[in-house]
């Protein structure tokens, strides 16, 4: 039994598991630089007034699931590692002036994210998250497009059976005579609440759509709905985003319950769901419209959307629905030697073809031609370029290990030789 392990909740990612994030960033990179996103990385850990004035302190990011740094006793400001991305996004973006860049600024990151959160299958403390932003257009056009990308990465991703769930969750002008309408609801079934939701109630009663708890599921589903409970302009809002998705082909479902778990979001809220496992612990990601976000954190009122995307959940999803792992890359070729001792020999050969950016190992261990031509077949290499005499004149052997030939190649043309291999095995 090892004596030391991953902290509870994380996970190492293996090989051929990070092969698969690897794709899937890939993936991800492609996609924003087609749809014109700029990539930023901000830091791991911010202020912990970032989140609370961005993400609103009654929410379970903030007052359960917050990653927070001990300060050292000479530290004035409080840290946390960040829960998700967007809330150190948009405080970069007051920060550095983007407000006098062209609009709208179209921002991705793809990185780690913390919640101290109960570990569960797909749920880590530490997870991967693909984020898109775009802020400056106040248009519902926009969110569509966003949606539309959202949507695009799972069905090039390769999973299966994606929707969307949208909906609108109106703004200052007509929320608040919603939330006092939900209000009184809750209030009327005060006997039925749990402990926590009869605390969340007087802060903010739009949470308790939001709650986690499965006593709260019937109460919830009759509750107002918001969509009932919009303004004029939401409405048209609203109208437009969905028939944007209808023009654009995406599948969607409108979902009176879905008001998102921060305070920063207004009107659009979504989440990609694979068809017939919706739930609150089913989400492949979700995003929304912050309107008020970039106002919150010192700049001046500008709109705002975009999502989070959960890698982990991806790859679990992925893995159930058959796709097998991506194998991480065999090397093209293995520099084994006559002589156990040449490792300077191999060594110098394995360079020059790296050099020529070919995936290229040197076996170094000091045994037997066979045991080295044993273990480049055992690591899945193509070739097995062997030193031997032929050295002294300028030539190594080169074997096929998957096709058991052997012929005699320049050191000088062996590079080209085997990047033409290579390109021909490929296109076979």
């Amino acid at each position: 039994m090892p004596t030391y392990r991953a902290p509870r909740g994380t996970r190492d990612l293996l090989p051929d598991e990070r092969a698969v994030f690897d794709r899937l960033t890939r993936l991800a990179t492609d996609l924003t630089e087609r749809y014109g996103y700029r990539p930023i990385e901000t830091p791991l850990f911010e202020q912990t007034a970032v989140f609370e004035r961005g993400i609103g302190e009654v929410t379970d990011v903030v007052e359960k699931e917050l990653f927070r740094l001990a300060p050292r006793t000479d530290e004035a400001e409080s840290w946390a590692l960040r829960p998700e991305p967007t809330a150190g996004i948009v405080r970069a973006y007051v920060q550095h002036g983007m407000q006098t860049w062209p609009q709208p600024v179209k921002l991705t990151t793809t990185g780690p994210m913390f919640r101290y959160d109960r570990p569960q299958a797909g749920r880590y403390r530490q997870f991967w998250q693909f984020d898109v932003e775009a802020i400056g257009d106040p248009g519902p056009a926009i969110d569509a497009e966003v949606i539309e990308l959202g949507h695009r990465f799972y069905a090039e991703a390769g999973v299966q059976g994606v929707e969307v769930l949208v909906n609108s969750i109106g703004d200052p002008v007509c929320r608040p005579a919603y939330i006092a309408t939900l209000t009184a609801y809750y209030r009327g079934h005060l006997a039925e609440l749990p402990a926590t939701e009869k605390d969340r109630l007087e802060r903010n009663a739009l949470r308790l759509l939001d709650s986690k708890d499965p006593d709260m599921a019937g109460l919830n589903a009759a509750a107002p709905r918001i969509t009932d409970h919009l303004c004029e302009a939401c409405a048209a809002h609203f109208d437009s985003v969905r028939a944007h998705l209808t023009a654009l082909g995406v599948p969607f479902r409108v979902e009176p319950g879905l008001v998102r778990g921060l305070d920063y979001y207004t009107r659009t809220a979504f989440e990609f769901y694979v068809s017939g496992r919706e739930g609150q612990q089913q989400a492949l990601g979700g995003g929304g419209r912050y309107d008020g976000l970039v106002a919150l954190l010192g700049g001046k009122p500008t709109p705002g959307i975009g999502f989070g995307l959960g890698l982990d959940r991806v790859a679990l999803v992925l893995a159930e629905q058959g796709h097998a792992p991506a194998a991480t890359a065999a090397p093209l070729a293995v520099v084994v030697g006559a002589d156990p001792d040449d490792t300077v020999g191999r060594l110098r050969v394995a360079s020059r073809l790296r050099a020529e950016r070919l995936r290229v190992r040197a076996d170094l261990a000091r045994r037997k031609l066979g045991r080295q031509l044993e273990a480049a077949s055992k690591d899945g290499a193509h070739f097995a370029v062997i030193l031997g005499d032929e050295l002294a004149d300028g030539h190594v052997q080169v074997r096929d290990l998957q096709a058991g030939s052997q012929r005699l190649v320049a050191l000088a043309d062996l590079a080209r030789e085997l990047a033409r291999a290579e390109t021909t095995h490929r296109h076979g």
